[in-house]
């Protein structure tokens, strides 16, 4: 399995901070290895806003799509994703927010494991790679957006 976390504090509001990540139709114009995102379902209740949705990543012809189920706790400022289908054996992600003055405290936990023990061999030597990036998409996204 691979796992890790990453803290950052990103210039913009909570809210606004939230409604990004949970936008995952528009991970396509940032998040580096995102060719799609899609809704599939959408349940929004006083609490939770519960959406499944597929994000295909690769690159060109070498991409997977999987399935994933997005709770969002309104009243705890947590987002859980976890996964239905696709390449993924597993998967477990939290995302946590923070308002500190004008600004946002960003928690982002993963862990993983694909189906395929090659690929996921290939994925540990450079995942803490590949998650930097992502994480710097998004604030670099949020910035754009919001400052």
């Amino acid at each position: 399995m691979s796992s890790a976390s990453i803290k950052k504090i990103i210039s913009c509001k909570k809210k606004d901070l939230i409604k990004m990540v949970l936008d995952i139709e528009k991970y396509p114009e940032f998040v580096p290895w995102c060719l799609e995102g899609k809704i599939l379902e959408k349940r929004d209740s006083e609490d939770i806003l519960q959406l499944k949705g597929n994000l295909k990543v690769g690159k060109k012809i070498l991409n997977e799509t999987y399935t994933s189920l997005i709770i969002y706790h309104k009243n705890i400022d947590k987002i859980m994703v976890t996964n239905i289908d696709g390449p993924l054996k597993y998967l477990e992600n939290e995302w946590t927010f923070k308002e500190i003055n004008n600004a946002t405290q960003l928690e982002f936990k993963i862990d993983f494991e694909l189906k395929n023990n090659f690929l996921n061999k290939i994925m540990q030597k450079s995942f803490n790679f590949g998650l930097e990036k992502i994480a710097d998409s998004f604030e670099k996204r949020a910035f754009e957006l919001y400052k």
